[in-house]
């Protein structure tokens, strides 16, 4: 699958190029950037692969697929341009500004036949992985709860303004998460906190309790300014309980150099001493990590390309994420649950 990348920043060369670069199936072939310096810098990175000045530019050359990663504001109008010449689309989380605008993308998408996802690669983390086993393993019983927090002190990287905050930015990744291993969402209850006025207020923490269609109920919280730093996972059940404070152990590794194309086997495992716990009657034991391999994600989308079948993240799925933050932005600005 020829692949194009819409956007070199952060997003484009440290969440997007190495993993499709590490994916099987997938090549990429071009990247849209007008930046002097970002074109410098996919030149260093990976050498002979062409910079374009506009998405048109990057279909008239010829791909099967994009990736958009531009800002939030620019999402639609990209998506809509790429589907209406024939071409599949992985989306960057936010994935739209409202449930509204996402199920429309994701109405065009199906008239025409083409592929649509999400780029909710966090499904692929090793921690969440790491829950995913121990759930599927029923060894905590009936399960109650699931708590995941968070937190980041990088107040700086909050996007300021209507289309920013974080409620939208890693709120995305953390509901997509919980409706991944919970299932769907029928009420919603919220905290926001803000910062700003006018045009710059942002929400810049958050706490979210969800109500599954199962009866789990599950909590998200995240701050970005509060100088705090933290990933818990909890999870508690009839028969015990699972506790993980990990790192974020890909995203780390891509901002320290490393390339999962280059240690395949060793990529993306939380090391020994972050492991999870699982307690139960017959006591703790550490749960070895599973592995996180975001690349993973552009595999199951080429092979959703080549075979027509569901990608590794359909948009009917994100527009469900999204829904649960409509919700949630109703729910702290009313101060009421609220029924999906």
């Amino acid at each position: 699958m020829r692949i194009g990348l819409v956007g070199y920043g952060t997003g484009g060369r440290y969440f997007h190029a190495p993993f499709i670069d590490a994916a099987d199936g997938v090549e990429l072939v071009g990247v849209v950037t007008r930046s002097l310096s970002r074109r410098a810098e996919l030149e260093s990175d990976y050498p002979g692969i062409p910079a374009y000045d506009s998405l048109t530019d990057l279909l008239d050359a010829g791909v099967d697929a994009v990736t958009i990663t531009t800002p939030p504001d620019t999402r639609f109008a990209l998506v809509m341009e790429a589907l209406e010449r024939d071409v599949h689309v992985v989306a960057d989380k936010p994935f739209a500004p409202d449930a509204e605008t996402a199920a429309t993308m994701d109405r065009t998408a199906r008239d025409r036949g083409l592929v649509l996802s999400v780029f909710h690669n966090r499904r692929w983390d090793a921690d969440i992985r790491t829950l995913k086993k121990v759930l599927d393993s029923g060894a905590l019983g009936t399960l109650t709860r699931v708590e995941s927090r968070f937190d980041l002190n990088e107040p700086d990287s909050l996007e300021l303004g209507p289309t920013g905050g974080l409620l939208r930015d890693l709120g995305s990744h953390l509901v997509d998460q919980v409706l991944w291993l919970l299932g769907p969402a029928v009420r919603v209850y919220s905290v926001l906190d803000w910062i700003g006025e006018g045009d710059d207020r942002t929400d810049s923490s958050f706490v979210i309790t969800i109500t599954h269609t199962s009866g789990i109920v599950s909590i998200v919280s995240s701050t970005k300014r509060n100088f705090a730093q933290s990933r818990e996972l909890r999870a508690y059940g009839g028969a015990g309980s699972f506790f993980s404070s990990g790192t974020d152990v890909q995203a780390q590794a891509i901002f320290a150099g490393h390339r999962p194309v280059d240690a395949p086997d060793t990529w993306g495992f939380e090391r020994e001493d972050r492991w999870g716990t699982l307690t139960t009657a017959e006591g703790t034991h550490p749960v070895p990590s599973e592995q996180g391999r975001h690349q993973d994600y552009y595999t199951a989308f080429a092979t959703a390309v080549r075979t027509h079948t569901a990608p590794p993240v359909p948009a009917e799925q994100a527009v469900q994420t999204i829904a649960v933050l409509d919700a949630a932005r109703l729910s702290a600005a009313e101060h009421r649950a609220v029924e999906l």
